[in-house]
């Protein structure tokens, strides 16, 4: 079960997400209560250890800014969540970074397999990503295929039965690990981490 806790802003949510075993840490470089800058990211970046995935998340940047952003962040993996086409992908990865692409139900259109634009994995979220609310992933119709995370409304109370059910290859997490909006708290980081890897 591969888990990725993003969103975080402050050292001790970062340790707490290392030593709860998350694979992938996430800060958000684009508008939202979470957005933290890349010089932030950089000193963030300092306290995972190897082997834990940096992430820097998008969405709708033109693709220079995010370029530019992520080598500022210093992070290993790029994030895009705003319907960028697979030109941007490929000019990431030209620059040397992993890839995670994002979509939702409500992105018409978008494949739904893993690989299709280039990206090592792909993150189904709710179709308003960050807002914390449930969404239905019937609502989808049809399995994603290939290394898939599910995200959108995922809470140390509702993981285990959302992996249970649904059987993705990981799960992703923000707003449900948070104590008051933008805001982490670190307990239930540490909680969300053990529910997924038990229910796994």
């Amino acid at each position: 079960m591969y888990i990725k806790v993003c969103g975080l802003s402050r050292p001790e949510d970062v340790a707490a997400a290392v030593e709860a075993g998350a694979d992938a840490i996430g800060f958000v470089l684009t508008p939202s209560p979470r957005q933290v800058t890349p010089a932030s990211v950089r000193a963030l970046t300092a306290l995972v250890p190897e082997g834990t995935a940096t992430v820097a998340v998008f969405r709708g940047e033109p693709l220079d800014e995010v370029r530019r952003a992520a080598a500022e962040a210093g992070v290993d993996t790029v994030q895009l969540h705003g319907g960028e086409p697979p030109e941007a992908f490929a000019a990431l990865r030209a620059d040397g970074f992993r890839l995670i692409r994002a979509t939702s139900p409500a992105a018409g259109g978008a494949p739904l397999e893993t690989g299709a634009y280039g990206e090592d994995l792909l993150i189904i979220d709710s179709p308003r990503p960050g807002s914390g609310e449930r969404w239905d992933p019937a609502a989808l119709g049809v399995s994603p295929t290939g290394p898939w995370l599910l995200a959108g409304g995922l809470s140390p109370d509702n993981v285990a039965g959302a992996v249970t059910g649904l059987r993705p290859w990981g799960v992703d997490v923000s707003s449900g690990v948070e104590h008051t909006r933008g805001v982490k708290d670190t307990g239930l980081i540490r909680e969300f981490v053990a529910a997924a890897r038990a229910a796994a």
